[in-house]
């Protein structure tokens, strides 16, 4: 049974205004390292600046996958909540139900294309953003919509997730910055004590 292997990772420390920054590509060095090892056949990212130089340092690591641009891997808020969680209800005002119809068309997009067996055997990394990994992760695990919320994920942390035909997705890490030293960690995150 073939199974479709998908890696995520959000992109590289950037600054504000979205560009890689000396952290950040460190990060993608890092993550193209780790996945050097792999049978990898397509690095797909997102059209934003910081994805597509975080896409094009990991690719160097894989010289036998293709780099290219998936417009579903764009950055947007992939759901909005009727019914906000109190702690997150200032983070979604404004929002009309015009700009949340579209984050919606994007997520289902988004899932469409990726999160789905193969016909063949397939390696492909995802180079995008902590929403777009927080929607598939929630996808995979069949969590409601409003779940991905509070889901972030590191700067080119590593998400790994299994499908094939017949089966539920296999979520096999989240999260996971093992390639990133301690100084590299938990950028992306706000201030905390982290372990």
């Amino acid at each position: 049974m073939p199974t479709r292997h998908v890696y995520l990772a959000r992109h590289g420390a950037a600054d504000p205004f979205g560009e890689l920054t000396d952290v950040g590509q460190r990060q993608s060095e890092l993550l193209g390292r780790r996945l050097a090892g792999l049978p990898i056949d397509a690095v797909w990212h997102s059209p934003l600046p910081r994805a597509v130089r975080s896409a094009r340092i990991v690719g160097r690591h894989l010289p036998d996958a293709s780099v290219r641009e998936a417009a579903e891997l764009v950055d947007h808020v992939p759901h909005v909540p009727d019914d906000a969680p109190p702690a997150w209800a200032a983070f979604f005002d404004g929002y009309d139900a015009e700009e949340a119809a579209a984050g919606a068309r994007l997520a289902d997009a988004l899932t469409d294309r990726f999160a789905r067996p193969a016909e063949a055997e397939t390696h492909e990394v995802l180079v995008t953003h902590a929403y777009q990994v927080a929607w598939l992760l929630r996808h995979a695990l069949d969590a409601p919509p409003v779940r991905w919320l509070g889901l972030n994920c590191g700067n080119t942390a590593l998400t790994a997730i299994e499908y094939r035909d017949g089966m539920a997705p296999t979520v096999v890490l989240y999260n996971d910055m093992g390639h990133l030293p301690a100084e590299l960690r938990w950028t992306g995150f706000g201030n905390g004590t982290r372990p």
